[in-house]
This record gives structure tokens, sequence and C-alpha cells, in this order.
């Protein structure tokens, strides 16, 4: 096949034998060359002027200016053609492209918990005001006798299985009523399409209502429920006796110094970088990120080792071997739902500036506090220190072995609890 229409193209590109891309803008250059030919032979001239004979026994024709100017004009209109045509092939590749993106970006609408064909429902659940389930599980003593009631918000791909580490001892010594609940979309709690940071926070307030557990309460967030504390900190702090976070996630798009946010954006993994921006600048792309296999994404939401310190490695391990953690049972919904909505509300604008709220107890009250591991590689310890120090009203304790699960040793949930309920600052850590 004649090329001479696409050959300025071709030699760009090509390398070793022709491609299925090739053979198609070979197969455009045919058509457009029949029907450049076709034109030429309505106009009358050019193919039949090019193999005229002369008077001079068939020799032929000298070529004369018209003719060399019509061959130019019918070059020009060939390459009109090719790139009208590749015009078209590229926007063609462009809406397939976007098809194929629209449909691997657009998360399936969440199954029926308990409906037909739906995951089934093993758990307790109360129903908040716009129809949807919250599950729970209690602990600790009964909520009839309880003195202090706290609600613990789980970390990502987590569940209401997972306890927190107060002893049963100090449960009973104090008399503390623990309530643990799968977050909207995780386990068996529905998914919720409005889903952001204060419909998280007016989740904790329906739920603590509908248990009946007084005008206030004690929140604990750990790790990616470290979000849910702080919006409710922002939302609903008349409803708060006092909160912990316990290596609380951070946005590095919080407002804050470049200097700080850059130090720890940059100690993360190149996976954990493009899966946080991608969350950040990019929601709607986040689902088909999170579920694509050409690129490596972050190790952090994978679960990989090399996102934990060794330590931590060895109390996951431990964890998981008591059954308290089970990814399937977390994303039962779908990930979307649970997972990607996660690092979506964490990563992307905030309505509120976490290092602007106010102390919810001004007259002592009550405690707010921080608990970080310098060695954390989850949540990086310069962020957490700026946020502190933003907000001196808040107790900060810093580990200086302390990994993202740090809290599992040495009986330091008790010392966090203690605190909390108490407001006993921690000799040691």
């Amino acid at each position: 096949m004649d090329n001479t229409l696409i050959g300025p193209i071709l030699p760009k590109y090509t390398s070793g034998p022709i491609s299925g891309w090739q053979n198609v803008l070979l197969e455009i250059n045919g058509w457009m060359r029949s029907t450049a030919a076709w034109g030429e032979l309505e106009r009358g001239g050019g193919s039949a002027a090019r193999f005229s004979s002369g008077d001079r026994g068939g020799e032929p024709a000298g070529r004369s200016a018209e003719a060399e100017h019509s061959e130019e004009g019918d070059e020009l209109i060939d390459q009109e053609f090719a790139m009208v045509a590749l015009s078209k092939l590229v926007l063609i590749t462009a809406v397939a492209l976007l098809g194929w993106a629209y449909k691997v970006a657009r998360p399936p609408p969440p199954p029926i918990l308990g409906g037909p064909g739906g995951p089934p429902v093993s758990s307790p659940r109360v129903q908040l005001k716009d129809g949807r389930h919250l599950a729970y599980r209690e602990a600790g003593v009964g909520r009839e006798i309880a003195k202090y009631k706290i609600i613990f918000s789980h970390g990502f791909a987590s569940t209401k299985e997972s306890d927190f580490p107060v002893s049963q001892e100090l449960a009973e010594e104090l008399g503390i009523y623990l309530l643990y609940f799968d977050r909207a979309g995780y386990g068996d709690s529905d998914a919720n399409p409005k889903r952001g940071l204060k419909s998280d926070a007016t989740d904790v307030e329906e739920l603590a209502d509908k248990l009946q557990l007084g005008e206030k309460f004690y929140v604990v967030g750990t790790s990616m429920g470290g979000y849910v504390a702080w919006s409710c900190l922002n939302y609903i702090p008349y409803r708060l006796a006092g909160v912990a976070l316990v290596v609380p996630a951070v946005n590095y798009w919080w407002p804050m110094p470049a200097s700080v946010s850059a130090s720890a954006y940059r100690k993360l993994d190149v996976g954990d970088r493009r899966t946080f921006w991608i969350a950040h600048h990019m929601p709607w792309l986040f689902y088909a990120w999170f579920n694509q296999k050409w690129f490596r994404i972050s190790p952090i939401v994978e679960g990989k080792p090399e996102a934990f310190t060794e330590k931590d490695w060895e109390i996951l391990a431990e964890i998981q071997r008591t059954g308290q953690l089970d990814r399937g049972r977390a994303t039962k919904q779908g990930a979307y739902h649970s997972l990607c909505r996660d690092a979506t509300i964490l990563f992307g604008a905030w309505e509120f500036d976490p290092t602007a709220i106010e102390n919810p107890f001004p007259n002592g009250d009550g405690v707010v506090s921080i608990w970080q591991g310098r060695e954390d590689k989850i949540v990086r310890v310069e962020a957490q220190r700026y946020v502190a120090e933003k907000l001196p009203w808040v107790r900060y304790h810093e580990h200086p072995e302390g990994g993202h699960l740090f809290m599992c040793a040495d009986g330091l949930g008790d010392k966090i609890v203690r605190e909390l309920l108490l407001g006993e600052e921690p000799r040691v850590l």
C-alpha cells in the first residue's frame, strides 16, 4: 500500500513491525488516496494529464508548469485529508478513553445489608433519622451502671471488632462502658451516599442518643478514626466530656507551613504520595486508581509490611491472629463505600481547620489529648507536632520509640484512658 500520505507521520513512531494502529493509519491513507484520485477524475485533470502521450511516437509529453502546479495542489489536498482523518482518529480514541474512565471510576451502588442478595447482618444496630443503620458492640461494664461512657472510632480497613487496649480490670475499677461501632459503609453499618466530616460526627451523636448514653460522653479516635474525633470537636463539642486522638491520621493539605508538610510528605513512600495526591486533587478518580493494577498504590492503604515498624508488624500479626482485623468483613459493602471514602474525606478539602478549633473545655473540666509514636511510618510526627503546637490546650504525648501501634504495648491503652477520664498524665511512656 502506498503510504506517501502518511510517510511523514509513520517514521516518527515506527520501530520494527507495523503495529495495529499503524495499520489503521495505512487503511485511512488508502481511503484518502482513492478519494483524492476520484476527485481528480471529476476535475478532468490530474492523473490523466500526468500520463497523456505527445505526438512523438507515444513518448511522454513534457511537464508543463500548470501540471506541476496541479500536482502540488493534489499533494496538499492529500495532506489535508490525512490531517482530518488523523484528527478524527484522535477524537474517537479520546472519547473511547473517556468512556472507559467513566466506567471504571464510577463506583457501584452499595448492596442492601440484610436484603435480598445483600450481605447478612450479624450485629445489633440502631436506626438513624435518615433511615440508615449503625452497627455497634458493647464492652466493659453495663451502660446502666457505668460512670464513664466512651465511644471508639475505628481505623482504616477495620471494624467495631477491633478492641482498644483497655483492660477489663480498669473498666471494672472505674466503671467504664465501652461502645464500638462500624462507621458508615463499614461492616454492618449502612453506607452513606452523603458521607462527610459533619455526617460522621452527627452519626456519633445520634448513636449516643439512641443508646441513651446521656448528655455527654467521651470519644476516642484511632488512626483514620482520628478525623472523626476532630469532626466531633468541631461539630458537637457541647456533647463531649473528653477526647483522645491516638495516632490520628493527618491531612498534608491542612493549613501548615510548607516546611512542615513537605518534610512529612517526602518521607512517605512514593506509592503513598501518589495515592494521597489523587485522593486530594482528583477524588472522582480515586476508585479507579484504587482498583488499577498497572501502578503500585499505597503500601499504607494495602497494609504492606513496609508501612510498619518491625514492632508494629509483630503487634499486627497478633491482632490478626485473634480475628480482630478482617478486611473482608470491613469491606463487605465494597471498597468504595469504606476504604475509598475514608481516603477522599481525610485528604480532601476540609470545611474547618483543625488547628483553629477552640478549646471545648475552657474551665478545665475535660481533657483533649494527642498520642503519637516518633517512629510512626503511617502518620508522620512532624505534622502531628505542628498541630499540637497550634493547640496549646491539647495534651501532646510522643513515644520516643513508638510506631503506629505503640498503644497496644506496655499497658499504654490504660494510661490513655486514665488521663482521658481522670486527667492523670502518665509519668513515663
